[in-house]
């Protein structure tokens, strides 16, 4: 093996050396900084970060803590499936069992199931775009009480369609009404604190001196370019458009109000967990397998949360789906495999994040993997981020699975 490049520090158990200089060859055009831990049946085996181009005025290092954006999604999936594993929560269960108000204008029959698949129909918090603009995305209360009486774009279960900042709200409110604390106070007291993870849904502020921001090459997407993607696949001025361009600024916005203390302070659980490689790859490492004596869901739990479950449906009408478009697929809360999400391959499940952020694990071959960044890019291009793809065939390769597995 040859010399790691200088602007990698960390190190490999013998045999994985290779995933060092493969994630410098993954970084070497990247603006930013970043983080890859991968841990193989249950203990680490890689851990590196990489900060030479790393623009911000804080360091950057292994224990530094950034963004995760829909990585986050993850983390509150984790949730549900522990409260569903303890008895507590059944996902194919309606909404309203757990939420009464949720149950409105077309939802009765809404199930926690279709909120965890995003095919609840709801992919905004408001139907317009230029409503998105006066919407305080930080404030919970009225976000999940515009939901509760909103009306489903489509009937929900009949499609499947991104909920990129709903799904938290949805989700994390059923997991509120369930246990009766915030899901950043749940998830830090069931997952984070016994693995001793340093990933938050809300950041503390005894931990902003961590904290590094993200910086973007590039600005989000404009609305005119958004309108311009909807009209290419047959939404023209009409609710589902306007709800999904609405959904776009609302990410935009909230991405935004990341850069302040209130944002990151905020329970955003679609977008705002904050985290490291580190503690995002033992977690993941934790649902497959023993990490210090810890596994918190069951081999069961596992394969019941990536199972596929939206195979079947189409996008909501009357969006056409181009020939050569790779949709999402989602277990129940987790994203699966696909050309532009490969992951380690059929099995594995987790999820990404906008900006290139990922965590995923693979149950077959016992691996798990968190990477983090803080170049947030906005990329509509599709297929997978090109800083992956050299550190994932080097983990194939070290792990002796198939290429392309």
């Amino acid at each position: 093996m040859g010399e790691v490049r200088a602007d990698v520090q960390g190190q490999a158990d013998a045999g994985w050396e290779g995933v060092l200089d493969a994630f410098a060859e993954g970084q070497a055009g990247d603006a930013g900084a970043a983080q890859l831990t991968v841990y193989d049946h249950g203990r680490p085996v890689v851990d590196a970060w990489s900060a030479a181009r790393h623009p911000g005025p804080r360091p950057f290092g292994p224990e530094s803590v950034s963004v995760l954006m829909s990585v986050t999604k993850g983390l509150l999936a984790v949730c549900a499936h522990l409260l569903s594993e303890r008895g507590a929560l059944d996902v194919d269960a309606p909404v309203a069992q757990y939420w009464p108000e949720y149950a409105v204008n077309g939802k009765e029959g809404t199930t926690v199931a279709h909120l965890l698949t995003h095919s609840a129909g709801l992919p905004a918090f408001t139907g317009d775009p230029a409503d998105a603009v006066g919407t305080d995305l930080l404030d919970w209360d009225a976000c999940v009480a515009g939901l509760a009486a909103a009306a489903p774009v489509w009937q929900p279960g009949t499609a499947c369609s991104y909920h990129a900042l709903t799904y938290g709200h949805l989700v994390g409110e059923v997991v509120r009404r369930v246990t009766g604390v915030g899901v950043g106070a749940y998830f830090a007291a069931e997952v984070a604190a016994p693995l001793e993870l340093d990933l938050w849904i809300g950041l503390p502020p005894e931990e902003e001196h961590r904290f590094v921001p993200q910086h973007s090459p590039t600005p989000p997407p404009t609305r005119d370019r958004i309108a311009m993607m909807l009209k290419a696949v047959g939404l023209h001025d009409d609710r589902p458009a306007r709800s999904l361009m609405a959904s776009f600024a609302e990410l935009s916005a909230v991405t935004a109000a990341f850069d302040s203390r209130a944002g990151r302070a905020a329970v955003i659980p679609a977008a705002g967990g904050i985290g490291n490689a580190r503690s995002l790859a033992r977690l993941y490492a934790s649902l497959i397998g023993h990490v210090a004596g810890t596994r918190l869901l069951s081999p069961l739990t596992v394969d019941r949360a990536r199972t596929p479950r939206t195979d079947h449906l189409p996008p909501p009408a009357p969006v056409r789906r181009p020939a050569n478009a790779d949709p999402a697929r989602f277990g129940l809360g987790f994203e699966l495999p696909r050309s532009g999400l490969p992951m380690l391959g059929e099995g594995s499940f987790g999820h990404a994040g906008a900006g290139g952020r990922l965590g995923m694990a693979h149950p077959e071959s016992g691996l798990a993997v968190g990477y983090t960044c803080t170049e947030m890019t906005w990329d509509a291009a599709g297929g997978p981020d090109p800083r992956w793809l050299p550190w994932t065939r080097a983990i194939h390769q070290a792990a002796g699975l198939p290429a392309g597995r």
